[in-house]
């Protein structure tokens, strides 16, 4: 099993935290723009952590070199099942350098926009370091 995947699951923050490379980019799949650096992607994801329910990786892809993930998964949000990938890719030093999020069926999503919205104040905090 992948490092990611594994801290992931065991819901160790701080673990996925150190796997995020300082200038990573996370494309998220319900707002428009990309939010770049690792504060902010390292809140975000605290952020899923807490409204994402059942949540639990199915399957992981692996490009030839290693360096490309995709990580599928299943999870409740406000009660809607949600079905997403994570598609990773990693620097030469082993960080994640982009982190971009996809998910389904759009009622899933919608519920995922509204509960991450009610976190973005908690998100924007812990990102400046409050």
């Amino acid at each position: 099993m992948h490092p990611f995947r594994q801290a992931v699951e065991d819901r160790d923050e701080k673990a996925v935290e150190a796997m995020l490379a300082d200038e990573v980019v996370f494309t998220s799949p319900v707002a428009f723009r990309p939010y770049p650096g690792k504060a902010i992607t390292a809140a975000i994801l605290r952020g899923v952590l807490r409204v994402f329910e059942d949540f639990t990786y199915v399957r992981e892809i692996a490009g030839p070199d290693g360096r490309d993930h995709a990580f599928v998964f299943t999870a409740t949000v406000a009660g809607r099942r949600i079905q997403g990938c994570d598609f990773l890719h990693f620097d030469e030093e082993g960080l994640i350098d982009d982190f971009t999020v996809m998910v389904r069926p759009l009622s899933a999503a919608q519920a995922l926009s509204e509960a991450m919205g009610a976190q973005f104040d908690r998100i924007a905090r812990e990102a400046a370091g409050q």
